[in-house]
Formats: C-alpha cells, structure tokens, sequence
C-alpha cells in the first residue's frame, strides 16, 4: 500500500479531535486513499458507498491503542507519583482532562506531557499500521 505514516498520523488526529466518535477516518488497502468524515457535517467528500467493505481500513480511536485516561496514568507514575491518587480521582469525573492538563500546568509538567502523549501515539500508531500491514 502506498500511504505514508505521516498521513496516517494526521488522519488519526483528525478523527481523535474532540468527543470519541464525532469523527472517522479510513485508509483504503488498495490505493492507499484516505477518507474523514465527521458527525458536524463539514466533510469535502462523501464516503464511499462500500465504506464498511474489507477494502477499508478504519482508523482507531485512542482509547483503541491504550492512549486514553491509562496513558494520563503512566505519566503520572513516572512525572507526579506524589500526585497518583489525586489524578486517579480527576479522572472519575466529567472535564478530567481539562482538571489533568490544569494541574500540569500548575506542576510545571505540560511540556514534558505533549512530548509523552506525542512519543505514546506514534509509537503505538506505528505498531498498529504494522499490524493492519500498511507501512
């Protein structure tokens, strides 16, 4: 297939923008196409009719690759593990991330966050695409 990963990547962000599900992205197996199509209705193409055919590789969703509130909790245990417990609790509730990403800032940890949740993605995008044999 001739898709590069880069591609890959950005479709895989594209459709990980904003709540789970709004968005989907598929990879056609044969010519290495790329679809997005998103809930809000500002898609430049229709989907094929024969989307949900074999042919099409939908993209996963974070929480598909283990990137969700468990990956917030590996950093945790590796940047913060004073703060272990209280993170544990963020994450309960409604606007966790928003509470995670606040409570970074004020550790001085936020960079060190992106750079981790950027190195986690790619990594485990890369074995996926492996997996699915497209790079």
């Amino acid at each position: 297939m001739n898709i590069k990963f880069n591609d890959v990547l950005e479709l895989f962000e594209l459709v990980n923008f904003g709540s789970p599900f709004e968005h989907e992205g598929y990879i056609c197996k044969e010519s290495g196409k790329t679809y997005f199509y998103s809930a809000f209705g500002d898609n430049e193409e229709e989907l094929p009719d024969d989307i949900n055919d074999e042919k099409y590789l939908a993209i996963p969703y974070k929480n598909e690759l283990n990137l969700g509130n468990n990956l917030a909790f590996d950093f945790t245990l590796e940047y913060l593990p004073s703060e272990y417990d209280k993170i544990r609790s963020i994450f309960n509730r409604k606007g966790a991330y928003a509470r995670f990403k606040s409570l970074l800032e004020g550790a001085g940890k936020i960079e060190e966050w992106y750079k981790f949740e950027a190195k986690h993605t790619e990594e485990a995008l890369r074995e996926w695409c492996k997996k699915q044999g497209i790079i």
